[in-house]
C-alpha cells in the first residue's frame, strides 16, 4: 500500500506542478481566458492514461498462466525503465521546468494559428507523460500483490497529491520540493530494483529465461513473503525469501548501477536560469 501510494503522490504532485505554473503564467500574463482549453488537455491525457491501464489489464486477464507470467515480467521491465527515466529527467530538468513550460505555452499561443489546438496539445503531452508513466508501474505493483491494498494506496496518493497541489498553487502551502522528488526519487530506485528482480522470475516461470537459476539462500522457514513482516518487504522492495543467482544479480547490478547515477552531481543546465519560485524549483 505504501509504495503506490508514494508513487501516486509524487506523480500527482509532479503532474499538479505541472498544471499549476501553466496556469499561473496565464494568470500573469492576462491569458486566463485560455485555462479551459489546459483542462481539456488535462482530462484527455487522464482518459488516455485511465484507457490504456484499463485495456492493457483486460487483455492480460484473459491470457493462459504462462502468457500472464510473461506478461507480467515484460511489463516489470518497462516499468523500471520507465521509474528509472523519470527519476533521472526530473533530477536533470528540475530548474528549467518552468522556463521551458513558459517557452512551450508562448510558442502555442503566438507561434500557431491554430491556438487552442496547439495549447491543448501542449498541456496533453506535457500531462499523458506522468499518467503513463503511472499506469505502467501501477500495473507492475498489481501484478505483483494481491487484496485491495495497492489500489487503495494508489486513490490516496491521488488525492492528496490533489490536494497538496491546489494548496501549493494556491500559496497556502510551500513544500521543500527539492527534497521531496529527491528522496522519493532514492525510494523509486529502490523500488524499481524490486521489480526488476520479480520480473526475472516471472520471465523464468514464463519459460523465457533459464539460467542461474541456483538458489543462493532460503530464509523461507524465518522470513517467509506470506509473513507479516515478508509480505511488506516483498510489496516494497521485491523481497524474495529464497532468490536465484539471476534475480538477486539483477536486483544488486541494477541498484549500485542507479544509486552512483543518483548521487553523481548533476550536469549543470546552461539554457535556462534557475527559477526563483519554490514551486518552481524542485
Amino acid at each position: 500500500m505504501l509504495v503506490p501510494f508514494l508513487i501516486m503522490l509524487r506523480e500527482g504532485i509532479e503532474a499538479a506542478l505541472i498544471v499549476g505554473i501553466i496556469a499561473s503564467y496565464l494568470q500573469q500574463t492576462g491569458r486566463g481566458q485560455w485555462m479551459p482549453a489546459v483542462w481539456i488537455g488535462v482530462f484527455l491525457a487522464a482518459a488516455l492514461a485511465l484507457l490504456v491501464g484499463g485495456g492493457l489489464e483486460l487483455v492480460s486477464a484473459e491470457f493462459p498462466q504462462k502468457q500472464q507470467e510473461l506478461f507480467e515480467g515484460i511489463v516489470g521491465l518497462v516499468a523500471v525503465g520507465i521509474l528509472s527515466s523519470m527519476v533521472f529527467w526530473m533530477r536533470k530538468v528540475a530548474r528549467s521546468i518552468k522556463h521551458s513550460l513558459h517557452q512551450s505555452l508562448d510558442h502555442a499561443l503566438t507561434g500557431s494559428r491554430h491556438q487552442v489546438i496547439a495549447l491543448i496539445a501542449m498541456v496533453f503531452f506535457a500531462v499523458a507523460r506522468e499518467g503513463l508513466e503511472t499506469v505502467f508501474f501501477l500495473l507492475a505493483v498489481f501484478q505483483q500483490s494481491d487484496g485491495l491494498g495497492a489500489p487503495v494506496g494508489a486513490l490516496l496518493g491521488l488525492i492528496l497529491a490533489i490536494i497538496v497541489g491546489f494548496l501549493i498553487y494556491s500559496g497556502s502551502m510551500r513544500l521543500n520540493l527539492g527534497a521531496f522528488f529527491r528522496w522519493t526519487g532514492l525510494f523509486i530506485l529502490v523500488v524499481a530494483a524490486g521489480i526488476l528482480a520479480n520480473s526475472v522470475q516471472a520471465l523464468h516461470e514464463a519459460g523465457v529465461w533459464n539460467h542461474w537459476q541456483t538458489v543462493l539462500f532460503d530464509f523461507s522457514a524465518t522470513l517467509p513473503m506470506d509473513g507479516s513482516l515478508g509480505s511488506v518487504l516483498a510489496g516494497m522492495f521485491g523481497y524474495q525469501d529464497a532468490p536465484t543467482a539471476s534475480t538477486l544479480g539483477a536486483y544488486l547490478i541494477y541498484l549500485v548501477i542507479a544509486l552512483v547515477m543518483f548521487f553523481l552531481p548533476a550536469a549543470p543546465i546552461t539554457c535556462a536560469p534557475r527559477p526563483s519560485s519554490s514551486v518552481a524549483n524542485p
